[in-house]
């Protein structure tokens, strides 16, 4: 009976799949090219002093709190000698917007890179 259920309920749901995989496009490789580059600041260039530190977590934490989408949410913040660099997709210029304002509202802030693209 279990068994059944599941095959019916796999047969209702593989259009919907079938759908979704042709829209989604899983090729990064512009992306990889462009962060394995000397240049490019990763998370692991994040400057490990306190005010730094500070510079990040606060940026995070109103980003986190203010109801972004799941995008904005995982952008990466690298802050070294109180410049921030901003990376990642968002879902609109308006989040984008929104993201840069929380920035320089941060104490401590000396510059943005404001690398962030809109999807």
């Amino acid at each position: 009976m279990k068994k059944q259920l599941f095959l019916t309920a796999c047969l209702m749901l593989a259009p919907f799949l079938a759908q979704a995989a042709e829209h989604a496009v899983a090729d990064n490789t512009g992306i990889n090219q462009r962060d394995r580059a000397e240049q490019t600041l990763t998370p692991l260039d994040q400057s490990n002093t306190k005010s730094d530190l500070d510079i990040t977590q606060a940026i995070r934490k109103s980003v986190m709190q203010k109801g972004f989408s799941m995008d904005a949410k995982n952008i990466k913040i690298i802050t070294r000698n109180g410049a921030v660099t901003l990376r990642g997709p968002v879902k609109s210029s308006a989040e984008l917007d929104k993201i840069v304002a929380l920035v320089h509202a941060v104490p401590g802030l000396k510059s943005l890179d404001n690398q962030l693209q809109v999807k």
